[in-house]
């Protein structure tokens, strides 16, 4: 008995024509890497610069690779990233669910197709999981191969296991389009006859996906250049269902090194420990959309791309065959442009959690301390050692106060100390001006150069070589007694 043709008829109904459709179909298993992110952007830069539509798909149906919780990083990461979805098992949409292991009756229903239409057969063979998902097995010893669809179905009836694997033809070539690599020609007795249904019902990856991407419509279909291999195989399903095949777009890898690929095995970063790491999104974004992708025409030379203009400059044929290496130097190069090009109020803002794990004395101003990181800040997690000197000032070498360009030694220093103490003292104003205009005029009336009279200090009031900001900015921060207490400890250690 064949299969209700009229339920095949009702879906291909469903799927929307007529404008580009594509999808990111991530599995929830845990973060979303570097290449993950970079499918994710060039996906749905795709849709948006040909004003079609981006879809977020779930791929569950290896449920025992799962990780709790890691649906939620796919939403929140895309959220973050801007990019947003049009359809999706949140949205909604026309060709829902978006879930695959929601659609495993469709599945179902369409390898039972596929076997009727010659495309695949029924396998009863005892075979070893791993060999059912290599294919690491002598097709044409395969008996079940030959089997008529009567016998199948009857063993089927009597209540045997099967899977059902794909039927490659034994002889010629299957030759597919990618975008990026051009026409690529396999011959069919290299390829195996991979399951497509699993005995518990589940469709393996690579059925799932091509059965949802042509019920959703899918124009393009954006994936690692890893599938460059199951592309025939595709390809063949398409044929055997008598669909059309879409625009391939295979990437190359994203590359720790010239050898090894990103894994966060090996302790490579996600998206979510740039975050941590003190990189803004915007700034992750960028650089990834250049891994692997680069702007032609007037826009050839630009380096700084907020998402509208991603999408757009972007264009398939800007993709790279070459694999891209990863450089966490590059990236903080975008990110302190980015940080830089903040406004002040935005950078106190995305700042002051950092600030804050170092100066929790909230007598002192994070947007005064913001105001001076602002221009000096390569990444947000560079900010507490920077300003941990506020709350409490370190145990520091005197041998700081000696520095050649400023011609100060221990002794030129603690003069300076004792000479501008009770200045200070007398001071009216505790502002950034008047602590300027006394200190230059005060370096001026002792014939001395300005640093050789800020260097010791500064020094005195941060202990540290390296400040955010110079003498001035850090006694106005720090206050009158506090600025004093430091210059009397200072002139303590020195004498």
């Amino acid at each position: 008995m064949s299969v209700d043709r009229s339920y095949f008829e009702a879906m291909e109904a469903k799927i929307p024509h007529g404008k580009v459709r594509t999808r990111f179909a991530p599995s929830p298993t845990g973060y979303m890497h570097v290449g993950n992110l970079r499918t994710a952007l060039y996906t749905y830069l795709i849709a948006r610069h040909a004003g079609g539509t981006f879809i977020l798909r779930i791929e569950d149906t290896d449920q025992g690779r799962l990780v709790e919780g890691a649906t939620d990083v796919i939403y929140r990461t895309m959220a973050e990233c801007g990019l947003r979805h049009d359809e999706g098992p949140d949205v909604g949409g026309p060709v829902a669910p978006y879930i695959q292991s929601q659609r495993r009756d469709t599945y179902g229903k369409y390898a039972e197709l596929l076997v009727e239409r010659g495309g695949a057969y029924y396998c009863f063979c005892e075979k070893a999981e791993s060999a059912e998902d290599s294919g690491e097995f002598a097709r044409e010893d395969d008996p079940c191969r030959t089997l008529t669809l009567e016998q199948a179905k009857a063993r089927i009836a009597a209540g045997e296991p099967y899977v059902v694997r794909q039927k490659i033809p034994h002889e010629g070539t299957t030759t597919f389009h990618d975008a990026s690599f051009g026409d690529i020609t396999v011959e069919n007795k290299t390829l195996d006859d991979q399951v497509l249904l699993k005995r518990d019902g589940m469709p393996t990856y690579n059925f799932a996906n091509v059965i949802d991407d042509h019920l959703m419509g899918i124009t393009h279909v954006v994936r690692g250049s890893e599938y460059l291999s199951s592309a025939p195989k595709y390809n063949l399903l398409y044929e055997a269902f008598g669909w059309d095949v879409p625009t391939y777009v295979h990437c190359s890898p994203v590359m720790r090194d010239s050898q090894h690929k990103m894994s966060k095995r090996n302790g490579d970063p996600s998206y979510e420990d740039l975050k941590a790491q003190g990189y803004l999104t915007e700034a992750i974004l960028n650089y990834v959309a250049l891994l692997g992708w680069s702007p032609r025409g007037e826009r050839a030379e630009q380096e700084f791309f907020s998402l509208d203009e991603l999408v757009e400059a972007f264009d398939i044929s800007g993709i790279s065959k070459s694999p891209a290496i990863f450089d966490i130097e590059k990236l903080t190069y975008f990110n302190a442009n980015y940080l830089r090009s903040l406004s002040e109020e935005d950078f106190h803002r995305v700042a002051l959690p950092f600030i804050r794990q170092s100066v929790k004395n909230e007598a002192y101003s994070t947007q005064e301390i913001a105001a001076l990181l602002h221009a000096r800040c390569e990444k947000l997690t560079d900010i507490p050692e920077k300003v941990d000197f506020f709350d409490a000032l370190p145990e520091y070498d005197a041998a700081f106060y000696t520095n050649k360009k400023s011609k100060t030694d221990a002794a030129v220093s603690l003069d300076m100390l004792q000479k501008v103490l009770p200045k200070l003292e007398a001071l009216g104003e505790w502002s950034s001006d008047a602590i300027h205009n006394l200190l230059i005029d005060f370096a001026a009336e002792l014939g001395v150069k300005n640093a050789t009279l800020m260097w010791p200090l500064r020094i005195a009031v941060a202990g540290k070589l390296v400040t955010p900001g110079g003498a001035v900015e850090l006694c106005r921060i720090l206050g009158r007694e506090e600025t004093l207490r430091r210059i009397r400890a200072g002139i303590k250690k020195l004498s």
